[in-house]
């Protein structure tokens, strides 16, 4: 079998895992799209941090970053203060309403991933989640990869570990 077949199946399945994708979009209130969502899910999960470090974890640009982070400051659901270490800098924090708000999140993603998989057994979704912490992983890989020529020595695989996603908004910490 060629190298080109043995990926076309998984090819028409990251396409079609949009409609997941959508799903999860419609379930977030209006004014929580997902990059809010990601944003109160990294800070739920990691705690305060700075701006860098956020636009690090969500694995997009410091402008994107700032786009999602006032939209969030606006509502109210995190808030910006002075990082002690740096005036400069601000620390970002959940507030109480966005702790509130990550909470409903993830009651109403667990809600629904119990219905759709609730055929699925447990040894099931564990592998899954193995799988697609993996795959996530080995993009992580590619991108220290591609800096080799431009940056630091690329770091060593990431060990497959079962974690949530970092990726994807309303998850559980």
């Amino acid at each position: 079998m060629g190298e080109q077949a043995r990926y076309e199946e998984l090819i028409r399945q990251f396409s079609a895992f949009g409609a997941v994708k959508r799903e999860l979009g419609r379930m977030m209130p209006s004014d929580c799209p997902a990059g809010s969502a990601a944003v109160l899910t990294l800070l739920g999960r990691y705690g305060d941090m700075r701006m860098s470090k956020l636009s690090e974890l969500l694995a997009v640009d410091m402008s994107v970053t700032s786009r999602h982070v006032a939209h969030v400051v606006e509502r109210g659901w995190i808030e910006r203060s002075p990082d002690p270490a740096d005036r400069r800098s601000r620390i970002l924090r959940l507030t109480p309403a966005g702790r509130a708000l990550l909470d409903q999140l993830s009651r109403r993603t667990c809600l629904m991933l119990a219905e759709r998989l609730g055929d699925w057994s447990d040894d099931e979704v564990a592998q899954l989640t193995a799988l697609m912490a993996r795959l996530r992983a080995s993009f992580d890989d590619t991108r220290s990869h591609d800096t080799r020529a431009h940056g630091p020595e690329p770091r060593p695989p990431a060990p497959l570990v079962l974690e949530q996603t970092t990726r994807t908004p309303a998850i559980t910490k």
